[in-house]
């Protein structure tokens, strides 16, 4: 790698999008939204509530500018701006650029399962953060592992947080309660990294673990742009007169392609429009992409990876508290069908996660309520199995999805929808 003064080194982050995402996963109030925050300098909970109460509601995201020195052996070189600035904090050194990541923050509650799912599908890799000062696993500990593995998500770092708080003995016996969880996972092989996220002690060293195991994927650009929407805003303030009123912002995740300032972009499903009769259909939306921003850093073509604020010129009341999540954006007649109705190849789990005590998961019944996960988008189902693991599923809300793509399945056990499986739509 060429060797950048410092300048060059800012004006090159200054310019880059973030090219990999990340996800904090794991159980309630261990610390994921404390981990972000130490690497990036942006507490990820942002909204009012999430304020008030102190835990993640929503999901979260901060860009993290990873560092390294060229001189430091190995893990102290590796560090990022918000830690050290452009110099290296032991040598004195200019440090060199690697590269942008966003982080994913998961919320750990068990109320907001979705929410998480949502936030699985945009991730390359994951940290799994476990809290020490806590037997192991914790109930959505074992369920945010078993959502990674149904998403597809195995490159995965398990951190073992709050060591500062807790005896050396401790850690070692917690140690080994996580070996044992993690065994026949797909984090079986991961990395357990014991760090204190409030104080930085050893994010050095997962610093040097995510840039060698979690390596920026290869993407397909050539195909027509591709973006799941994960959040949706309205951004001007109370009292803005309408000659200043900006369009809706989306925020997501490109998979495939490049998105560019300019172009006219569809929305599918789209908008919800109530027929005569009661009859509901959903029509797509039409926008042109009016701004991009990845970060702090405005855009004129946007690439895979990362999280992206696609700024248009649909109105504003129309993306405002979220209310386009789940929808997907691309080119006018590029983008996947929409489905009322799913039929499924169905794998479900032995046991249930989520619940202390794991419950036996019987077959699906018909007349059974479901939740399902489609990409980012949550949806509620009636479902009729159709053969010993295929079932089809009557949407209350429709989605737009590829043949072949993966939908997580939960079942209403204990008064709270708990993941049971998955399904491939046939």
């Amino acid at each position: 790698m060429k060797r950048l003064s410092i300048n060059e080194a800012k004006e090159l982050a200054g310019r880059s999008q973030s090219v990999l995402n990340i996800g904090t996963t794991g159980h309630v109030d261990h610390g994921k939204t404390t981990l972000a925050w130490i690497l990036s300098g942006v507490w990820a909970a942002r909204h009012s509530e999430e304020m008030r109460r102190g835990v993640t509601l929503r999901l979260g995201y901060s860009d993290v500018v990873a560092l390294k020195c060229p001189n430091c052996p190995p893990p102290q070189c590796y560090t990022t701006l918000h830690l050290s600035g452009w110099t290296c904090k032991h040598c004195g050194s200019p440090l060199m650029f690697l590269r942008k990541f966003s982080f994913v923050d998961c919320p750990g509650h068990e109320m907001l399962m979705a929410t998480m799912l949502a936030g699985a599908t945009l991730m390359d890799g994951a940290l799994l953060v476990i809290d020490a000062t806590t037997p192991c696993p914790q109930p959505q500990t074992r369920e945010h592992l078993k959502a990674l593995e149904i998403i597809g998500v195995n490159k995965i770092i398990v951190v073992q947080n709050k060591i500062d708080v807790v005896p050396k003995e401790k850690i070692l016996e917690h140690y080994q309660q996580i070996l044992a969880f993690i065994k026949d996972s797909p984090a079986q092989d991961a990395p357990i990294i014991p760090i204190s996220a409030l104080h930085g002690v050893n994010v050095d060293v997962l610093l040097q673990a995510i840039d060698e195991l979690m390596p920026t994927p290869v993407r397909d650009e050539s195909k027509p742009p591709r973006m799941y929407v994960a959040r949706s805003f309205d951004v001007n303030k109370p009292g803005t007169t309408p000659e200043e009123l900006k369009g809706g912002v989306l925020g997501g995740s490109i998979v495939q392609g490049v998105l560019r300032v300019g172009e006219e972009v569809e929305i599918r499903p789209g908008l919800r429009v109530e027929k005569g009769g009661g009859r509901v259909e959903y029509e797509p939306l039409f926008t042109e992409v009016v701004s991009l921003r990845g970060g702090d850093v405005n855009l004129e073509a946007a690439r895979p990876g990362g999280l992206i604020g696609v700024g248009t010129t649909l109105d504003p009341s129309l993306t405002k508290a979220d209310s386009l999540v789940g929808n997907i954006v691309g080119k006018p007649g590029t983008l996947p069908e929409v489905w009322w109705e799913l039929d499924l190849e169905v794998y479900l789990l032995e046991k249930a996660v989520g619940t202390a005590e794991q419950v036996k998961v019987e077959k699906i019944k018909a007349n059974e309520l479901l939740m399902l996960n489609v990409g980012t988008a949550t949806t509620i189902g009636t479902a009729m199995p159709l053969s010993e693991n295929k079932v089809r599923v009557k949407l209350r809300r429709p989605v737009c999805a590829e043949v072949g793509s993966r939908v997580a399945i939960s079942r209403q056990i204990g008064g709270r929808f708990r993941l049971i499986g998955y399904g491939m739509i046939e």
